[in-house]
């Protein structure tokens, strides 16, 4: 019976190639797109899961009650960890850990290399195994170091041999010999931390001056919990720690009005399980963790497989028809409902397994290119778990139950005669209306979420910043030279160069250069009587001059004034923080013997991510803080040719360290990298759900004018032109577009708006996105019913006649 049933099913497919060849490119097509989609949700999904103790161990942050409202912290202070070990019940261990780059020295090879400076309890807290060496205690002591098995190749081209080796890292200033206790194995792809060597945390170039400071706070915390204490406990447990160790901070914020929270508390621990810490955010004074990405991404992974399973059932349907003759000689020999039921299940069942075939082929064709496009790590191993592949599995037995059965539920209910007259009344086809309206919203939406998406990029990429992004390169300073000598050795380099206009430096990068790094601080103060926050940023000569920042008052530093190691510049947000009618006047005391006066006020620019909001910022000129990134402003002509010729400089002044220069509009675009990924997905999501619409679309206005041969044939005997024939067949369709717009317009329009609120400044919500989004989703069902009906409609009305 069932080789009886699959070669029917054979028959029956190679019989209407049309339909069988639009259903195996619109599954297979989605199934490939699909897999390499839900690959990447799940693996964004999985990060940080490899720990082992990632049930108790949590990333520490400390809510602040102040007068600009409720802030949120992630940087601590040095003694902070030690002083909860001892003070704090039911905290088995506490690790501090700064990311920085390490320059590591090894014969004549200099590498500048992502290192970690941690507790050694850091390896007992995280899953990192050690593959060679010290396996039990990677870190055994303050000279020793970790390598990953990458790095390792890179610096000694192997990792036989390695333990016990000795290299050279530049801590601050200093070069010092450190030992290869452990090769690590290489840190996972979904992991939040990621690190070429790790060292241990005393030898951080900020330790000593700063391990007995509380005001001095640039690292993140994390806390393993005792068995059974409860992130609840540990909270109240902090209360009285965090009163006596803070009660300065305290005593400030309620002098400036600071406003208690609900528990009546002014600064208060908080701890985020680590299996959030990578979708976490800290804004509005709010800890949120946000997986609206990956869950996007499995949404419209959900939404293609669900447009295209549509199109089948609705296929199933269409083609039921043409097999009422065939259902009817069957029930005239005897078959019944079950085996009516069994032959239309089989037939789905072999058009999804060939389907699904081609899709896994595609989707593994597709990878290398998918994973360029959305700049992701994700591999097939995090699709072919048990469960994932039992979901799927699950979902296709559905799929093609619905698929199979509905028409099979159909033909059953037809009286023989009239299965063998070939009579099929679907009656108001209410299924087949709602899917159509369903697939059609989903298009609309996405293509709405498309339109808004690229508004928005645009926006972001064309923004006045304030700053001349175009013509400026920025450089880490990755080197063994003192900073400021390696500027002052490009500016030489450089001088005699028309094209080269200005070079200056500083201690932060604009964007995201191509170090990958992001980085800003922050300091408080007391400013007559009330605390005043402001951002820092260090520089050099000629800072404002090589940006092009706008001076709205006082001057810039100048190498004619002795004394600009004791002077500062703000921004326009600063000085009207410090509320002062003259700023120029201001003289700010840093300690007890040192003041520091204002000399110049900027005009507000974006030093940090475009989505924030632009806080005050102050700029120092003091040399005893390295600067850790050159800024080369160049002409807008022969700009390939000017970054040549920096790129040159770079290797006569640094000529052991890599050169990684780019534009700063290069560094903008890669903080909004995520959007534009997004974007691409969405895109991606938009035309292939509209195609798949449309393949529906196609197959269901073929039933529709089967149906309605004979009552062509008449209007055009009576004299109806093929135009209105052919709107007639196409309105009822383009009805049901118009009822998605409906549906569709307000849910795109909240989730759209939802999704700007999190950028300080955004493209307005136009309707013209929306009306855009409709109207193309109108063309294109127009297009594609119109050019069957048009076909149906110039048919010979005689013929038209006969066909009954």
């Amino acid at each position: 019976m069932l080789k009886n049933y699959l070669k029917i099913a054979w028959r029956n497919l190679i019989k209407n190639k049309v339909f069988t060849l639009a259903n195996i490119i619109g599954l297979s097509s989605a199934f490939a797109v699909a897999i390499l989609l839900v690959m990447t949700a799940l693996f964004e999904l999985s990060f940080d899961s490899f720990h082992e103790n990632k049930a108790s161990v949590y990333q520490l942050y400390l809510s602040n009650q102040t007068p600009r409202g409720t802030e949120i912290g992630t940087s601590n202070p040095v003694p902070l960890a030690p002083a909860l070990m001892d003070e704090v019940s039911g905290i088995k261990r506490a690790v501090r850990r700064v990311s920085e780059d390490a320059l590591v020295t090894f014969n004549n090879k200099e590498l500048n290399l992502d290192a970690e400076y941690v507790d050694p309890s850091f390896f007992e807290i995280f899953t990192f195994p050690a593959l060679l060496g010290n396996t039990e205690s990677p870190l055994p002591d303050k000279n020793s170091v970790s390598l990953s098995e990458e790095s390792a190749q890179k610096i000694f081209g192997s990792t036989d041999n390695v333990i016990g080796k000795t290299l050279s890292l530049k801590i601050g200033k200093e070069e010092r010999p450190f030992t290869v206790a452990s090769i690590l194995q290489n840190s996972p792809a979904n992991s939040s931390i990621d690190f070429d060597i790790v060292i241990p945390f005393e030898n951080h170039p900020e330790y000593e001056t700063d391990k007995d400071r509380w005001d001095s706070q640039f690292l993140p915390i994390f806390i393993q919990l005792d068995k059974g204490v409860s992130v609840a406990q540990f909270e109240e447990n902090t209360v009285p720690f965090t009163e006596l160790h803070y009660q300065g901070g305290i005593e400030s914020d309620i002098r400036d009005g600071a406003v208690p929270d609900a528990n009546g508390k002014y600064k208060q621990f908080h701890l985020m399980p680590i299996s959030n810490m990578h979708f976490a955010t800290y804004k509005s004074g709010v800890a949120i963790v946000n997986r609206t990405f990956p869950y996007m991404i499995l949404g419209i992974a959900f939404v293609i497989i669900f447009i295209v399973s549509a199109n089948f059932i609705n296929m199933s349907i269409a083609l039921s028809e043409k097999r009422l003759k065939e259902i009817g000689m069957r029930k005239t020999l005897g078959a019944v409902k079950k085996q009516l039921f069994i032959q239309f299940w089989m037939e789905s069942l072999f058009v999804f397994g060939i389907s699904l075939v081609l899709g896994l082929v595609a989707s593994n064709m597709l990878l290398q290119p998918f994973k360029t496009l959305f700049n992701t790590k994700a591999s097939f191993a995090d699709v072919a778990q048990p469960n994932v592949i039992f979901l799927f599995g699950i979902s296709i037995f559905c799929i093609t139950l619905v698929a199979g059965g509905y028409p099979a539920l159909l033909m059953s209910k037809l009286s023989t005669l009239r299965a063998l007259k070939g009579k099929l009344d679907l009656g108001k086809n209410r299924l087949r209306n709602s899917l159509i309206v369903l697939q059609f919203t989903i298009a609309i939406i996405l293509i709405s979420g498309t339109l808004v998406l690229h508004g928005q990029i645009e926006f972001m990429r064309n923004k006045d910043l304030g700053y001349n992004k175009e013509q400026v390169v920025s450089i880490p300073l990755n080197g063994k030279k003192d900073s400021y000598r390696v500027v002052e050795l490009l500016r030489n380099e450089l001088k005699g160069n028309p094209d080269i206009l200005n070079v200056s430096g500083a201690d932060n990068n604009l964007g995201k250069g191509r170090d990958g790094s992001l980085s800003s601080s922050m300091m408080g103060f007391d400013f007559e009587g009330r605390g005043v926050v402001t951002n820092t940023i260090t520089v050099d000569y000629d800072y404002a001059k090589t940006l092009d920042l706008e001076l709205v008052a006082g001057r810039m530093f100048d190498r004619n004034y002795a004394a600009d190691s004791l002077s500062l510049v703000i921004n326009e947000s600063m000085a009207k923080q410090l509320g002062k009618e003259d700023p120029l006047a201001v003289s700010i005391p840093m300690d007890d013997s040192t003041a520091y006066s204002v000399v110049g006020v900027v005009k507000d620019y974006n030093f940090q991510e475009m989505s924030r909001e632009i806080r005050p910022l102050t700029l120092f000129m003091n040399k005893d803080w390295d600067l850790y990134y050159a800024y080369v402003k160049i002409a807008p002509k022969n700009v390939a040719k000017s970054f040549e010729a920096i790129e040159t400089a770079w290797e006569k002044v640094e000529p052991q360290a890599e050169f990684l220069g780019s534009f700063l509009d290069e560094n903008v675009d890669r903080t909004f990298r995520r959007e534009k990924t997004m974007t691409t997905i969405v895109t991606s999501g938009s035309i292939l759900g509209i195609l798949l619409s449309c393949i529906g679309l196609f197959a269901i206005s073929m039933l529709v004018v089967a149906q309605r041969t004979k009552e062509i044939g008449v209007r055009k005997v009576v004299g109806a032109s093929v135009s209105s024939v052919a709107l007639l067949l196409t309105k009822d369709f383009l009805k049901l577009v118009g009822l998605a717009f409906i549906i569709a317009t307000p849910i795109a329009w909240y989730f759209l708006n939802e999704w700007l609120q999190n950028y300080a400044s955004h493209v307005a919500l136009s309707p013209l996105f929306f009306v855009a989004a409709g109207l193309t989703a109108c063309w294109i069902a127009f297009i594609t019913v119109g050019s069957r009906t048009l076909k149906a409609a110039s048919a010979n009305p005689v013929r038209s006649l006969r066909d009954e």
